[in-house]
C-alpha cells in the first residue's frame, strides 16, 4: 500500500512546466553539449595529426596515424568515461549531486585546454600528452552522464519528465553539430590565410606549419561552453529527493524548493525520518533485497545499453568509407591537410544535420506520449531491419549506382538510434531507482554502455577490415569483411529488443512510485515485462 508522499517531491510531480525546468535543462543540457563535442570532436582531426606527426615523404599517400595510436587516439576518452561513470555515479549518491557536478565540469575545461597542448615535438610525445589528457577529460565527461540525468529526472514533474531527461540528452546532437561547424570555421580560415597545394602536387608542402594550430585550437574550444555554464551550475540548489530522502534534511529540501517552486512548503522532518527509517528502504546496492526489487531492472538497463552502444559507436568505422564512396570526401591525396579536415567536417555536420539531431528531438516529443519502452521496442526493431537491409545485399550497395540508397538507409538506422534506444536508456535508469542508488545505477548502466562503445569503436575497427590481405588499411591484420560485421551488428540489435522487456515502464509515475519508496509493505513489481519462452 503506497503511502502518503512528502509534500515537496508531491509539489515537484504536479508543478506545471515553469522557468526553473527550463533553466535546469540548459545547465544540464550544456554539459552534455560539450560532451558530446569532446568526444566527437577527436574524429575530425585524426586524420591531420596523421599527416603532420607520421609524413612519410616517400609515400604516395598522406600520412596516417598507425592502428595501435589511431586506436589509442580515439579510445583513451571512451576508457576514462567507463571509470567515470563509476566513480561519479557513486559519488553522485554519497556526496550529493550539486557538489559532485561542479567538479566534473571543472575536469572537463581543464583537460579540453590541456588536451591542445602539448609537451615535446616527436609524434611519440604529443601523442601521449593528447592521450593522458584526454583520458582525463573521459573521466569529468563519464561524471556528467549519471549526475545530469539524476539531476533533471528530480527536478521534473511527472507528466513531462521524460521530454525533460531526453532534452538534456538531445543536447548532444547539438554538441555534434558545434564540432562541426567549428571545424569548419577553422580550417577555412586557416586555409584562406596559408593556401597550400594538394599532397599529390608537393607532398611536403600540401601540410601547412600552421595546420598544427588546427588541431589545437578544435579541441581547445571544447572548454567554452563548459566554463560558461560553471556559475550557473554552483547557483543550482541540490535536488530536493536527495536532501530529504538520502541527506534527511526536510527543513533544507522544503526551504531550496520553496524557492525554486516559488511556494509556501513546510518542512515534513518526523515523515522523512518515517519514510527513511522504514525497513525496507535502508537495502544497499549488495543485498538481496535490491536484487529482488530492482535485479532484473539493472540487467535490462545496463545490456540494452551495452548492446546498442555496439551498433551505435561502430557507425564511426563506415562513416568515412561512405562519405569516400559517395564521393563527398575525395582520395586523400587530391587534397591538402587542411581542405581534408574540411571535407570531413562538412560531412559530419550534414549527417547529424539530417538524421542526428532530428531523431533526438523526435524522442522529446514523443516520450511521454507513447512511453520509454514503445519508442525502445520500436528503434532497435528498426535498427535491426536496417543493418539487415544493408548487409544482406552488400554487394549491390557497393556497385557506383546504388550509393545514394546505401547512405539512406544507413542515416534512417541512426535516425531510429537516436528516436529510440539511444535515448531511453539514458532516460529509465534515472527513473526506476531508489534515490541513494539512482545516481550509481544510472552511472553503472552507462558504463556498461560505454563498455559496448569500447566494442564497438574497436573491436569492429578491426573486424571489418577486409578479408583479402592484400586489401586491409595500412597496418591492420585482415578481418572479416564488411558485410559479415553488419551481418554481426543486425543480430546485436535483435538481442537488444529481447533485452528491452526487462525494463518496466516509467511513463506518467512519480520517481517513488517506480522505485517503491513510499510503500508500506514490500510488494513485488507489476510492471515487468517478461518475454514468452
Amino acid at each position: 500500500m503506497a503511502k502518503e508522499q512528502l509534500q515537496v517531491l508531491n509539489a515537484l510531480d504536479v508543478a506545471k512546466t515553469q522557468w526553473y525546468h527550463f533553466t535546469a535543462i540548459v545547465i544540464a543540457g550544456m554539459g552534455f553539449f560539450t560532451d558530446a563535442y569532446d568526444l566527437f570532436c577527436i574524429s575530425l582531426v585524426t586524420k591531420l595529426l596523421g599527416r603532420i606527426y607520421y609524413h612519410n615523404a616517400s609515400d604516395a599517400k598522406p600520412g596516417t596515424l598507425p592502428p595501435n595510436v589511431s586506436a589509442a587516439v580515439n579510445g583513451v576518452a571512451f576508457c576514462g568515461t567507463l571509470a567515470g561513470q563509476l566513480f561519479f555515479g557513486w559519488l553522485g549518491d554519497k556526496m550529493g549531486r550539486k557538489r559532485v557536478y561542479g567538479m566534473t565540469l571543472m575536469i572537463m575545461v581543464i583537460c579540453s585546454v590541456a588536451s591542445g597542448l602539448s609537451f615535446g615535438k616527436s609524434p611519440k610525445s604529443v601523442m601521449a600528452t593528447l592521450c593522458f589528457f584526454r583520458f582525463w577529460l573521459g573521466f569529468g565527461i563519464g561524471g556528467d552522464y549519471p549526475l545530469s540525468a539524476t539531476i533533471m529526472s528530480e527536478y521534473a514533474n511527472k507528466k513531462t519528465r521524460g521530454a525533460f531527461i531526453a532534452a538534456v540528452f538531445a543536447m548532444q546532437g547539438f554538441g555534434i553539430l558545434s564540432g562541426g561547424m567549428v571545424a569548419i570555421i577553422i580550417s577555412s580560415a586557416f586555409k584562406a590565410k596559408y593556401p597550400a597545394p594538394d599532397y599529390q602536387t608537393d607532398a611536403f608542402r600540401s601540410t601547412v606549419p600552421e595546420a598544427d594550430y588546427v588541431w589545437r585550437l578544435i579541441l581547445m574550444f571544447g572548454a567554452l561552453p563548459a566554463a560558461l555554464t560553471y556559475y550557473w551550475r554552483m547557483k543550482m540548489p541540490e535536488t530536493a529527493r536527495y536532501t530529504a530522502l538520502v541527506a534527511k534534511n526536510a527543513k533544507q529540501a522544503a526551504s531550496d524548493m520553496s524557492k525554486v517552486l516559488q511556494v509556501e512548503l513546510e518542512a515534513e522532518q518526523e515523515k522523512v525520518e518515517n519514510i527513511t527509517q522504514e525497513k525496507g528502504n535502508d537495502f544497499g546496492l549488495f543485498s538481496k533485497q535490491f536484487l529482488h526489487r530492482h535485479g532484473l531492472h539493472l540487467l535490462g538497463t545496463t545490456s540494452t545499453w551495452f548492446l546498442l552502444d555496439i551498433a551505435f559507436y561502430s557507425q564511426n568505422l563506415f562513416q568515412k568509407d561512405i562519405f569516400s564512396a559517395v564521393g563527398w570526401i575525395p582520395n586523400a591525396k587530391t587534397m591538402s591537410a587542411l581542405e581534408e579536415v574540411f571535407k570531413i567536417s562538412r560531412a559530419q555536420t550534414l549527417i547529424a544535420l539530417c538524421s542526428t539531431v532530428p531523431g533526438y528531438w523526435f524522442t522529446v516529443f514523443f516520450i511521454d506520449r507513447i512511453g520509454r519502452f514503445a519508442i525502445q521496442l520500436m528503434g532497435f526493431f528498426f535498427m535491426t531491419v536496417f543493418m539487415f537491409a544493408l548487409a544482406i545485399p552488400y554487394t549491390h550497395w557497393t556497385h557506383k549506382d546504388n550509393h545514394i540508397g546505401f547512405v539512406i538507409i544507413y542515416s534512417l538506422t541512426f535516425f531510429f538510434a537516436n528516436f529510440g534506444p539511444n535515448a531511453t536508456t539514458f532516460v529509465v535508469p534515472a527513473e526506476i531507482f531508489p534515490a541513494r542508488l539512482r545516481s550509481t545505477c544510472h552511472g553503472i548502466s552507462a558504463a556498461s554502455g560505454k563498455a559496448g562503445a569500447i566494442v564497438g569503436a574497436f573491436g569492429f575497427l578491426y573486424a571489418a577490415q577486409s578479408q583479402n590481405p592484400t586489401k586491409t588499411d595500412k597496418g591492420y591484420p585482415p578481418g572479416i569483411g564488411v558485410k559479415n560485421t553488419l551481418l554481426i551488428l543486425g543480430g546485436v540489435n535483435f538481442l537488444g529488443l529481447l533485452f528491452t522487456f526487462l525494463v518496466p515502464e516509467s511513463n506518467g509515475k512519480s520517481l517513488e512510485e517506480m522505485s517503491q519508496e513510499n510503500e508500506e509493505e514490500e510488494q513485488p513489481s507489476h510492471d515487468i515485462r517478461t518475454v514468452p519462452v
